[in-house]
């Protein structure tokens, strides 16, 4: 476990590119993460899979020019209420915002493949072969849905993915049916495809779970292909800090080969600066181990 295991999602520690780029090399990082170009960058609200393939393109030869790679596509594939389903967490809209909500859902569904292909593709492009899905808008009883996240994730899109050679990575996420550990732990079980595997955010089952070290160990060590830290979870005075030094022992002692990414993933108008006290905060645990 040293820094060359260390990267950053590059939308979330800087406003543009080239600012993205200024904090990868002023940590020495050799990886980032991506999901949207940053901020202010033309093009920063959408995902980089839904960008043309010369934007992509453009992109993954400045990261290359500049010494980093992609080390995974955060992508929100699957990241929505799927068709026949009822949210547990009920939304306040009327009549023509809930028939227009349907609709886009239905055409997310409908599309899931495509955008598959495409999300394949840019990982391609960005010379990774790991990308990050979803397991749909939590319902009621999500244990009654690990059937179909199990055929639509592990089988058809498994299938996708094999004959690519790229990796789907389920990440545990609260608004969604596979929202901790445990969760992961039971439906990877019905995914026996070696093409899913999936992204651990321990902060994401923050109040549901103690992650580590309950639900840690409950997860199947082999198949954890990325590991994602939120600014919450490692600045030092935050009162959600978890034990990451804790954690990353038991990942290195565990054979755990994979990178571990910074998501800062804070709102309020400090995430630059919150980006960096995380990083500062994840290099000194790794000197430390």
């Amino acid at each position: 476990m040293d820094k060359t295991r260390i990267s950053a999602i590059t939308d979330e520690i800087g406003l543009t590119t080239a600012e993205s780029i200024a904090f990868a090399h002023h940590y020495g990082l050799q990886f980032v993460e991506i999901r949207n170009p940053p901020k202010n960058e033309p093009n920063g609200k959408r995902e980089y899979f839904a960008l043309t393939e010369a934007e992509i393109k453009a992109d993954a030869v400045r990261f290359s020019t500049e010494g980093l790679k992609v080390s995974f596509v955060n992508t929100s594939l699957m990241k929505f209420t799927w068709p026949g389903t009822e949210a547990a967490r009920k939304r306040t809209e009327d009549a023509a915002a809930r028939e227009k909500r349907l609709a886009a859902e239905k055409a997310r569904w409908d599309n899931r493949l495509e955008d598959l292909k495409k999300s394949i593709r840019c990982a391609q492009m960005m010379g990774c072969d790991k990308l990050r899905v979803f397991a749909g808008t939590r319902v009621d009883d999500p244990k009654s849905m690990y059937s179909r996240i199990a055929e639509t994730i592990g089988g058809e899109m498994a299938a996708v993915a094999e004959k690519e050679k790229v990796y789907l990575l389920l990440e545990n996420e609260g608004s969604q049916n596979i929202a901790t550990s445990a969760e992961l732990a039971d439906v990877m079980k019905l995914m026996p495809s070696k093409w899913v595997g999936f992204n651990w955010d321990p902060h994401n089952a923050y109040g549901k779970e103690t992650s580590f070290p309950d639900g840690y160990n409950l997860l199947p060590k082999k198949r954890m292909l990325n590991v994602q830290v939120k600014g919450k979870g490692i600045m030092p005075a935050s009162p959600e800090k978890e034990d990451w030094k804790a954690i990353m022992t038991a990942l290195d002692k565990d054979g755990y080969k994979g990178k571990i990414g910074l998501e800062t993933h804070l709102f309020d108008g400090t995430l630059i600066a919150a980006a960096h006290t995380s990083m500062e905060e994840m290099i000194h645990i790794v000197g430390e181990i």
